[in-house]
């Protein structure tokens, strides 16, 4: 049996109330014609005796977030998904009964009201109320209001109250879509084209990561939530569509932090003919274009300031790791050593690490934390990236990772696109993970046939989402900037 609080029991007696009066606490359908954003743009400059002589009316809708009444008059303001306005209710202009249900009214009530725009003695631009109309009941009071949800893990759990009282929440969430439509207008233009591709999968690939695993009933077989959407868009290259784009749901079962959410949004990109340095240039020519479109170059994030200006630095791993440690992995080196050289800088060495893999630990250990403006790091060795090109110098790749304020926000490739070595990369995965690695991919003999019908040479670019929306709203944590984030089970 649900218990309910003192507050609560009086709105549900309210409910009845309102049922008893023949109307529905429930609501139904109301024909909105305006918004506050439409009416402040259209109104803004407008005096009292202008907006009198206008007379102009409109019907709008929204959550009571503030009220005051004094005798047969009162103000209260709505939240609609812009915004608040102000609205004036005089029992004069709604009527006694119309009146009534307002004095009766709580804050989180959802009404409707049809008037005329106004400006108050005070100057505030409101609507003058000529309709009251009673929408939905709402059962449990809002947060208190100069608090609102002050437990962090509230506000993300309960979402939907952090959009009502939160407007810095409400703002990240319209922003995201935005931002999605300015990389999909982008890209359109570009001649990309955006395709969808499975979710669920038998193969595991396309990333280093740890996976979901789910049963198909029907088939009988396990399967995999996809790590990343990359080998089912090359099969596309391959097929002649030469260049497309997916922005889709990832989901990798790791650990969660301010950055890492089990499911997350990417855009992974592929197009036929191009390269590593291609897909730079496209990336900062993307990030150079959202940053316009949202009027400013210069963004703090972590407390530091972030320049997206082009141009962006670009600079090999392994001369960012001898600026930092003295060291040059470029130098003829043996295996022995370099596990010497980590064993001295107390980087701990698993059993499946290669020269390669030491080489990346430095790079994490000494280097990323510090990059601060955007900085394209290319030339990973090829032990950790199995699906890139080998550079003249076959110890590393044709493959950069875009950072910024410390953290990872791209990935890209000069695709491999030779199916003797891709196979062979797989065959090292393979050992990799008999070793202990459970981020190793699995070998793809599917991928393996549709390279061996001819690949263009390509170039490829996946970008993280969410810590770009992190980037451009100052967010410091990946759950301010995804709706309805992972959270613990509460005890």
């Amino acid at each position: 049996m649900r218990e309910f609080n003192d507050q609560e029991l009086v709105r549900r007696e309210k409910m009845i109330a309102l049922k008893e009066k023949g109307i529905n606490p429930f609501g139904q359908k109301f024909n909105v014609t305006s918004d506050s954003q439409k009416i402040k743009d259209k109104y803004n400059d407008y005096n009292k005796e202008t907006l009198h002589n206008i007379n102009e009316e409109v019907i709008i809708a929204g959550r009571i977030m503030s009220k005051r009444r004094t005798g047969k008059a009162g103000f209260m303001h709505i939240l609609d998904k812009y915004g608040r306005i102000q609205i004036y209710i005089n029992q004069g202009n709604v009527g006694e009964e119309n009146y009534e249900l307002y004095k009766d009214s709580d804050l989180g009530d959802i009404i409707g009201i049809e008037g005329t725009v106004c400006r108050t003695n005070t100057g505030e631009l409101s609507v003058s109320a000529n309709k009251y109309i009673h929408l939905t009941k709402a059962l449990r009071p809002l947060p208190e209001k100069y608090h609102g949800l002050t437990d962090i893990e509230e506000r993300y759990r309960r979402r939907y109250v952090d959009l009502i009282m939160n407007e810095e929440a409400r703002n990240i969430a319209f922003m995201r879509p935005k931002i999605i439509r300015k990389i999909q207008s982008f890209l359109d233009e570009k001649g990309y084209i955006e395709v969808e591709t499975p979710v669920l999968g038998t193969v595991l690939g396309g990333a280093s990561a740890r996976p979901f695993v789910t049963h198909h009933n029907a088939l009988d077989i396990d399967m995999y939530l996809r790590i990343a959407t990359e080998l089912p868009l090359k099969r596309l290259i391959v097929g002649g569509m030469d260049a497309v784009y997916e922005i889709g749901r990832i989901f990798r079962n790791e650990g969660m932090d301010k950055s890492h959410n089990p499911e997350f949004t990417t855009i992974e990109l592929y197009k036929a003919y191009s390269d590593m340095e291609g897909m730079m240039d496209l990336t900062e020519e993307l990030f150079k274009t959202i940053a316009e479109d949202l009027g400013k170059y210069k963004y703090i994030w972590k407390d530091k300031e972030i320049d997206l200006e082009p141009k962006f630095i670009r600079a090999h791993m392994v001369d960012l790791i001898k600026e930092k440690t003295g060291i040059n992995f470029f130098d003829e080196m043996s295996f022995e050593k370099a596990c010497e050289l980590a064993k001295e800088h107390n980087i701990e060495l698993e059993d499946h690490f290669g020269y390669g893999h030491i080489v990346n630990a430095f790079f994490e250990k000494y280097v990323e934390s510090t990059i601060i403006n955007p900085t394209f790091v290319y030339g990973h060795p090829i032990e950790i990236s199995p699906l890139a090109s080998k550079s003249k110098d076959q110890r590393w790749t044709e493959r950069f990772e875009l950072f910024i304020g410390g953290s990872e926000f791209a990935n890209a490739f000069t695709e491999l696109n030779d199916p003797i070595d891709q196979y062979e990369r797989f065959e090292s995965q393979l050992k990799e993970k008999e070793l202990g690695n459970d981020e190793a991919n699995e070998m793809d003999l599917d991928y393996i046939e549709a390279l061996e019908y001819g690949m263009p040479p390509a170039g490829g670019l996946g970008i993280g989402f969410d810590r770009m929306i992190m980037l451009f709203t100052n967010s410091d944590t990946i759950r301010e900037v995804i709706l309805f984030p992972t959270m613990k089970l509460k005890n």
